[in-house]
Formats: C-alpha cells, sequence, structure tokens
C-alpha cells in the first residue's frame, strides 16, 4: 500500500512544476512586452522633446531678428522704401538694411524663404553667436534668420507711420521654423498735446 501512496504524490508534484514553468514563462513574456513598450513610448517622448526645443529655438531666433528690424526702424530708418530684389545683410560692415516698398504675400509668409521668382528677398540678420550648418547639432541653426520692413502708410490719428515687420528663422533643421509679424508704429514730429 505504501507503493499505491507513493505513486499518487509524485503525479501531482510533477503536474506542479510544469504549470510554475508555463507561468514563469507568460510572466516573462508579459515583462518583456511592457519593457520593449516603456522603451518605445521613451523614444517618442525624447523625440518629442527634441521637436519642442527646436520650434522653441526657431522661435526665438524669428523673435530676435523682428526686434532688431524694429530697433532698426526706431534708429531713424523710416520712410517709403525701395524696390527689393536681393537679400540683404543686416550683419555685414556696413550693415545693408531697407524697408520694401513691396510687400510680401500671404504665400510668402506661408512658405519661407521668401523667394521672388529666382531671387530671395528680405535682410539676413545674425544674432550674437549663432552658427549656422546645415548638418544641424549643439548650438546650431539650420540657416541664419531673416526679416521684411514693409510701410504701410500713416495710422487713423495721422500722427504715426505704421510698418509691418515679418521674420522667420529655423531651428537646428528645417523641420523647425519660425514665422513672427508686428505692426510697428514710429511717431513723427510734433505733437500738439493741447496745453497753453
Amino acid at each position: 500500500m505504501k507503493r499505491a501512496g507513493a505513486r499518487r504524490c509524485a503525479g501531482p508534484a510533477r503536474k506542479g512544476r510544469g504549470f510554475v514553468l508555463v507561468t514563469a514563462l507568460l510572466i516573462l513574456l508579459v515583462l518583456s512586452l511592457l519593457s520593449a513598450s516603456m522603451f518605445r513610448s521613451f523614444a517618442l517622448q525624447e523625440n518629442i522633446a527634441g521637436s519642442t526645443r527646436e520650434k522653441q529655438r526657431a522661435a526665438h531666433s524669428a523673435q530676435s531678428a523682428l526686434q532688431y528690424g524694429e530697433w532698426w526702424l526706431a534708429q531713424g530708418n523710416g520712410g517709403s522704401g525701395a524696390a527689393c530684389t536681393v537679400l540683404l545683410d543686416a550683419s555685414a560692415v556696413p550693415p545693408t538694411t531697407q524697408i520694401c516698398n513691396t510687400a510680401l504675400t500671404s504665400a510668402q509668409v506661408a512658405s519661407p524663404p521668401w523667394p521672388d521668382k529666382d531671387e530671395k528677398i528680405g535682410v539676413q540678420y545674425t544674432p550674437g553667436q549663432l552658427a549656422k550648418s546645415a548638418n544641424g547639432g549643439v548650438n546650431t541653426y539650420y540657416d541664419r534668420p531673416r526679416f521684411h520692413i514693409f510701410p504701410l502708410g500713416s495710422d487713423p490719428s495721422g500722427l504715426s507711420q505704421l510698418y509691418q515687420v515679418s521674420a522667420w528663422a529655423y531651428g537646428g533643421n528645417t523641420n523647425a521654423i519660425s514665422v513672427v509679424q508686428s505692426v510697428y508704429s514710429i511717431k513723427g514730429g510734433v505733437i500738439d498735446a493741447g496745453g497753453l
């Protein structure tokens, strides 16, 4: 009788060992799938963070070019402008910057680098410590930012001249680009405040 009992105990123990092995393999498979999806998620988050960084760099660079254009106007460089058919350079010595009497179309604003037939128009500007590289890299930009100034005429009061300043810039690659615009007002002449 002891033999019969020994046989009964040996059968369930072997089945239990097989069940534990299958369960352990299933848990290992689930953990492997979870870790693979987690690594994939981390890579996606890293790409999103990199794209966001480049877009912010493009926006900062475009804002810098826009502010330079506004500053240039404030230095007494207003007027009706002249025909702009070539790319000018605000960072050259001496700088070549001017007001363009040809407005940018909405299609040109939406598709930098603002081609006018086969020629590029606008003014290139190089902010301090901007490094340009078509290959990208740390602290480099794909291209120099550019701005365009167009006279809009007098404001309704007739006391100020209005100018549309448009600027665009790349981040570290061609996928990150930013376009900004402002209307800049320059007051001219003597204003009668109704005093004496």
